[in-house]
């Protein structure tokens, strides 16, 4: 079965339930995810959608034309964004109860990275998206 991470929103309406492992930790610097979250990056970890439970007010807005970002409709709170296309979700770390037990694996889209931001914990860097 696997790990069990669990989270929600701000307000505590939202809450959700991952099994599983990860298929991927990444700290994504694109101006998407800047826009969308209101911060620097969007720390996330993807899994399998089969494998998130999701309860509470949810409502869910395209971000592009594949990508859609879920958050919770009473504090704003955005709890993950989801590709129908690779049938999984990019919970954000931030919104996990314990959001130290899935520490990212790589950075992607550097490109986009703010000047301010510095990189110095040793973990890849991809200019884009990472290698398949």
């Amino acid at each position: 079965m696997g790990e069990t991470y669990q989270g929600g929103c701000l307000c505590g309406a939202t809450r959700y339930v991952a099994i599983g492992n990860p298929l991927n930790v990444r700290v994504c610097h694109c101006r998407m995810c800047q826009k969308a979250l209101g911060a620097a990056f969007n720390a996330r970890a993807l899994f399998h959608a089969e494998a998130v439970s999701l309860s509470g007010p949810i409502s869910r807005k395209n971000s592009s034309a594949d990508l859609v970002r879920g958050f919770c409709t009473l504090c704003g709170s955005t709890l993950f964004s989801e590709r129908a296309s690779l049938g999984a979700l990019g919970m954000t770390l931030g919104s996990l109860d314990e959001p130290d037990r899935l520490p990212p694996a790589e950075h992607i889209w550097v490109s986009s990275k703010q000047a301010w931001v510095v990189l110095a914990d040793g973990l890849p860097q991809h200019a884009e998206a990472a290698p398949a």
